[in-house]
């Protein structure tokens, strides 16, 4: 069984006396940060001077610091910048900046764990990674809830990092549904394989075949949309709530026979095998330097493919039907 921590667990009074630096204002950033500042932790934010996240941190409440100035006077300095933005940030601004016997915090461990940034000997090297994307940790945590999180260390210089990582997960409520200790490659290697194979990679090619399979057989391309993406939630709702068993009690019997029966038919032998290989390439650096090599080059590849993938025409039957939910439009107001 995992080693887990919850908010009884936990020195909340660790992070008393030290200022926490988010370098960075994007989803992680913006969520982590203010549940630090509500939770009242002394948190400052470091962004790039007339930066599109400038001004909106300023809207929020905030009085950003250029992120040399931010890395100057923090205790603990986290990472929340993109993965492939982190490496030229830490050289140039952080490493130059960290005070001995300091934090690096990530919610990530990609830099670490492939080698991209080095931490001196004489700085902790932390990880909480909330299993969830900034916006949720932000609203679970305005709710009075909290998503999980992972933790790490991967550099312990003063002898207590682990208690002040868990400090910091407690402040930005993940304590609240718990802490999960794991290390730094276990967290990356998991978190990019399941992006891959499952969550993102695994679940839009399902849907978009799916899709296709109904209206190159002369189905109506709505009713696809509906029976192959929309469906999704409200699956993935049920299996959030109580795992696979859950999502089975409340199916009706022959969506359950179907799903019994039809399964291994989707997800063969060779479909696990790809998996296997996905994994691997993880695992040896083959996808970190692919993805490192493609940022060095601009992106070209990157970004051709994902204006491929946003042109399949279920986005644009998607977007149509989307237009016709009252509620989906009452929440995005309430959102803006």
């Amino acid at each position: 069984m995992a080693t887990m921590y919850f908010e009884s667990d936990i020195n909340i009074r660790a992070l008393d006396n030290l200022c926490v630096a988010m370098i960075g204002y994007g989803s992680q950033g913006r969520g982590q940060a203010m549940n630090l500042r509500d939770s009242g932790v002394n948190v400052v934010v470091g962004l790039r001077k007339g930066g599109k996240s400038w001004q909106q941190a300023v809207s929020e409440g905030w009085d950003p610091l250029t992120m040399e100035e931010a890395a100057t006077q923090a205790d603990v300095v986290c990472m929340m910048c993109p993965d492939m933005a982190q490496p030229k940030v830490y050289k140039e601004v952080i490493e130059p900046n960290l005070k001995p016997g300091s934090t690096v915090l990530f919610s990530h461990g990609f830099c670490i764990h492939y080698g991209a940034i080095k931490v001196a000997p004489e700085n902790n090297v932390v990880m909480i990674a909330p299993k969830g994307p900034g916006g949720m940790v932000r609203r679970q945590y305005e709710e009075g809830s909290g998503v999980p999180g992972l933790v790490a260390i991967h550099q312990d210089a003063t002898g207590n990092a682990m208690e002040i990582a868990l400090a910091y997960g407690w402040a930005i409520g993940a304590a609240r549904a718990g802490i999960i200790e794991t290390t730094f490659p276990e967290e990356t290697e998991t978190d990019l394989f399941g992006e891959q194979a499952v969550l993102c990679g695994g679940l839009t090619e399902l849907i978009t075949a799916g899709w296709e399979t109904l209206v190159n057989a002369g189905y109506q391309p709505e009713v696809a949309y509906f029976e192959c993406l929309h469906e999704v939630k409200l699956i993935v709702d049920l299996i959030y709530e109580g795992g696979i068993a859950r999502m089975h009690e409340f199916i009706s019997d022959t969506a359950a026979y179907g799903d019994l029966v039809s399964g291994k038919r989707i997800i063969t032998a060779e479909t696990r095998e790809n998996m296997k290989a996905v994994l691997k390439d993880i695992q040896d650096g083959t996808f970190a330097r692919r993805w490192q090599e493609e940022a060095a080059a601009g992106s070209t590849n990157f970004k051709r493919m994902m204006e491929e993938d946003i042109a399949h025409p279920i986005e644009k039957c998607g977007k149509e039907l989307r237009k016709q939910f009252s509620w989906l439009k009452q929440k995005q107001e309430q959102a803006s």
